[in-house]
């Protein structure tokens, strides 16, 4: 006879999960600065919650790059140096170009349309806050045609970890439309099916963003 017991609540791993979710977008949108303190006792009392799930949410976020705990100190939302982020762009091109190669060969005219959609909302979008997330929706809807889950959750963490940069010095530079001229690039030659051209692309975009964001980060270095 089966136990009448009722099953563990989910309700920690769902409070968890929500706490996660809207602290990484204060931090993708720059509610929370780099370097700036995430205090549990005031997260929790947010949420009206207790500090349990609090901690498992940052811990969470610690593990996708965006927090740091320090003895004694807390947490605090991660600060990215120039070294780091040219770091994670040499990754991103290893990993992307790798991906969007195996690709293309699998993509349809539903999933080009849906790319080409993303772009246009793009270009549509006011709010620079929101750039980051369609940008990741753009390289996520050709990439996720590679079927390659473990290595799509690699790349999602590294965008992730850039992303947020990208209020800070999207917003005092004209970079937006040059972005978007290479996106079309890139799905051009995915539409052609020429796979060479489109990885050529996608490097150069990539390298663009590393130059530009390392340059902005060692400004901010010595500023």
């Amino acid at each position: 006879m089966k136990s009448l017991a009722p099953s563990p609540s989910p309700a920690p791993a769902i409070a968890n999960e929500s706490i996660a979710d809207s602290l990484r977008a204060d931090i993708l949108r720059g509610k929370f600065k780099s370097g700036q303190a995430l205090k549990q006792d005031e997260i929790a009392a947010t949420f009206g919650l207790s500090k349990i799930p609090v901690r498992e949410a940052l811990i969470q976020l610690r593990a996708e790059g965006l927090v740091n705990f320090y003895p004694n100190r807390g947490a605090f939302v991660s600060e990215l140096s120039a070294a780091e982020a040219d770091e994670i762009y040499v990754m991103r091109i290893a990993l992307e170009t790798a991906v969007l190669a195996r690709a293309i060969p699998n993509l349809t005219v539903a999933h080009l349309k849906h790319a080409e959609e993303i772009l246009n909302a793009i270009d549509r979008e006011e709010n620079i806050a929101k750039w980051g997330e369609l940008n990741w929706e753009f390289h996520a809807s050709l990439y996720s045609r590679a079927s390659l889950p473990r290595l799509m959750d690699t790349i999602k963490t590294l965008h992730t970890n850039i992303a947020r940069y990208l209020v800070l010095y999207l917003a005092g530079m004209a970079y937006q439309r040059k972005s978007q001229k290479e996106h079309r690039s890139i799905l051009a030659a995915c539409r052609r099916g020429d796979t060479e051209k489109a990885v050529a692309c996608l490097e150069d975009h990539l390298h663009d963003a590393s130059n530009r964001l390392v340059a902005f980060l060692n400004k901010q270095r010595v500023s």
